[in-house]
């Protein structure tokens, strides 16, 4: 086929759907950003909803001793600053889930306890107040002790994560398959959960983890299909900030962009609020959740009418405290600034003698001088913020008026 017979068979086939005439059209105006998230059950982790349609959450996990409950929930607090909306806490002795119960119930998110190996300490921990419990019930011990802290989680509201990884497979599922797998996870993960709907727990997620991106993805894929559960994704032991944040991105986002998870943890070497920004990071990217300033910001080049790279940097550090969703091109010059403008909030383009156009709402509006452009992006951010807020609140109020009635006392057809 010659290039302009596939030109044409191109504009044929996908054309329409930017014109709104047919095909996906119908469902998206965009449909090429569209994803169509796996459905799965939905349970609760304390306040949170996970799965079913409910936004997909962020999690993190501290790192400071569990019986220093101060320093504990200090850094719980940092990570619910920074976003998260369930931190898990490791209590891997009696004195953490003795903490637990001062760290659960000051902790402004909900808690989730890792449980390894002791069952007593899964049962202390879901009467501390824990909302989830994190388990492997294959290494709890025999089916009494599994059963009592299914009792625990059952009297106390819990619901559970099933945990595998490929690290720490089950020694028959290693002589079974020879090595860490997508089908030695995927059994093991289903083993687990037989476990806890024997005997009648349903409220549970599961995770089938791996440093290996390839090993993760492929197990996430086949459970997903294999069961109803929510999911909760991540690439464990992924390393440093750098190469942990980008072997995260590519796994967990491509499982994302498929369709697939309910909730997300970022696994770096690095401070747990870190991981929350990665986290959050890669949910915009996809257009999955949105939260804070998206700066959009060129590499910088020849062509740059200011200092790009130190711009964006400042920038970034001095919009940290917006959690309200909007974004900010920052273009060192004319070539792709306009058109990233056009599509963004707020917009400045370098240009000539040291000064640029600021683009609100996609339109050019002022010019303004390098020197100036930090301080005042940022009380247009600010600003803009302050009236997205605004209009939210107030509509949020018109939805919770109750709807008017017509004549016979009846709510209108337009209003219910």
């Amino acid at each position: 086929m010659g290039l302009k017979k596939a030109l044409s068979a191109w504009i044929e086939r996908f054309g329409p759907s930017y014109q709104g005439l047919k095909g996906r059209c119908l469902m998206s105006l965009r449909p090429w950003r569209d994803i169509e998230r796996r459905r799965s059950r939905q349970i609760m982790v304390g306040s949170v909803p996970v799965g079913g349609d409910a936004p997909i959450s962020v999690q993190t996990m501290t790192n400071t001793p569990t019986e220093d409950a101060k320093a504990t929930l200090k850094q719980i607090e940092a990570v619910a600053e920074a976003g998260a909306d369930i931190v898990r806490v490791s209590c891997p002795d009696e004195p953490s889930t003795k903490a637990l119960h001062e760290i659960c119930a000051q902790s402004p998110i909900p808690v989730v306890a890792d449980i390894h190996f002791h069952f007593k300490r899964g049962i202390e921990a879901a009467k501390a107040g824990a909302a989830c419990l994190r388990i492997n019930p294959g290494n709890i011990g025999k089916a009494e002790r599994v059963r009592e802290v299914i009792q625990a989680a059952k009297d106390h509201g819990c619901s559970m994560r099933i945990g595998v990884n490929g690290g720490s497979l089950e020694k028959h599922l290693l002589e079974k398959y020879g090595e860490p797998c997508p089908e030695a996870m995927v059994e093991s993960a289903l083993g687990h959960a037989q476990i806890l709907q024997d005997n009648d727990f349903h409220d549970f997620k599961i995770s089938v983890k791996a440093s290996d991106v390839f090993l993760t993805v492929a197990a996430y894929q086949q459970l997903a299909e294999a069961i109803d559960c929510p999911l909760h994704l991540g690439i464990t032991e992924a390393g440093g900030a750098r190469i942990g944040s980008v072997k995260t991105a590519i796994g967990m986002g491509s499982l994302l962009w498929a369709g697939i998870g309910d909730t997300i943890r970022v696994s770096l070497s690095a401070d747990p609020v870190e991981e929350v920004k990665v986290g959050f990071d890669i949910l915009k990217s996809l257009n999955l959740r949105h939260r804070g300033v998206n700066v959009i910001s060129c590499p910088s080049c020849a062509r740059q009418g200011f200092d790009v790279i130190k711009t964006v940097e400042i920038l970034e550090e001095k919009l940290a405290h917006i959690t309200t969703p909007m974004s900010l091109s920052v273009i060192g010059c004319v070539v792709n600034g306009p058109g990233e403008a056009r599509e963004t909030d707020i917009g400045f383009t370098g240009g000539g003698a040291e000064s640029g156009m600021v683009y609100l709402a996609g339109v050019p509006d002022h010019k303004l001088h390098n020197d100036d452009m930090i301080a005042h992006l940022v009380t247009l951010v600010e600003q803009k913020a302050a009236e997205i807020d605004a209009a939210r609140a107030e509509k949020a109020g018109e939805a919770t008026k109750a709807p008017p009635l017509d004549k016979s006392g009846k709510k209108g057809f337009e209003a219910a």
